[in-house]
């Protein structure tokens, strides 16, 4: 298959991503057959709404995330917001989504990399659902350790209060979408969620490209 036009991601490879199965969680969109779901317990009770595109870690799609951010091809940024754009959602969210905000890094970390791999998505992301992406609302305030081999709790507690909202007055009485590449337990975008609810905003909502197992998943 032909590559796509905007990305370094051939087709053959878009086509291997281990996209997240049904019957999924209405409210968090997590694969699931329970009538109750333990996915949902991680969220904040303003938090309405959460999707993603596939799972991870995986073959293809870790490959993905790991060429936006590590492997300087943020042109896959692009074709990563067209799939997550398709991602389904319930009617209030999409009547309602007022601006896309992505996940801060530390200035450091940005430096280092060049850019922000969330603030790539959000940018493509918005072309597709023609709402604002703020780059300049929630800001981070100090350096936190990667996530990747913490427990839950010490995910929380590493990112406890690190985000804080700059300009609240374009985010009062709004529903938000935060945007990231990946969500595991969601202690960083929970985080960034309760800054952004302190400062005023009415509802949060979630989308990612990625997202990890559950112990309970398949």
């Amino acid at each position: 298959m032909t590559p796509e036009r905007d990305a370094l991601v051939c087709g053959t490879c878009w086509a291997r991503l281990p996209v997240l199965p049904h019957p999924q969680c209405p409210r968090c969109g997590h694969p699931t057959g329970a009538r109750t779901c333990p996915f949902c317990e991680l969220l904040p009770p303003y938090v309405r709404a959460v999707r993603s595109v596939c799972w991870v870690p995986h073959a293809t799609s870790s490959a993905v995330v790991s060429a936006l951010k590590y492997d300087g091809w943020p042109a896959v940024a692009s074709g990563m917001a067209r799939r997550m754009a398709r991602t389904a959602w319930p009617a209030d969210v999409v009547a309602e989504r007022a601006a896309l905000l992505p996940v801060p890094l530390d200035r450091d970390r940005q430096r280092e990399r060049g850019f922000n791999q969330a603030g790539l998505l959000a940018d493509a992301l918005s072309l597709h659902w023609r709402v604002p992406a703020y780059h300049d609302v929630l800001e981070r305030t100090r350096a936190t350790a990667t996530q990747t081999r913490l427990t839950p709790g010490e995910r929380s507690a590493n990112v406890h209060e690190a985000f804080r909202v700059a300009d609240g007055e374009r985010i009062r009485g709004r529903h938000l979408v935060l945007v990231d590449d990946v969500i595991t337990t969601g202690a960083t975008l929970n985080a960034c969620a309760a800054a952004l609810f302190r400062a005023g905003a009415r509802i949060l909502s979630y989308v990612t490209f990625g997202r990890a197992r559950t112990s309970g998943d398949r």
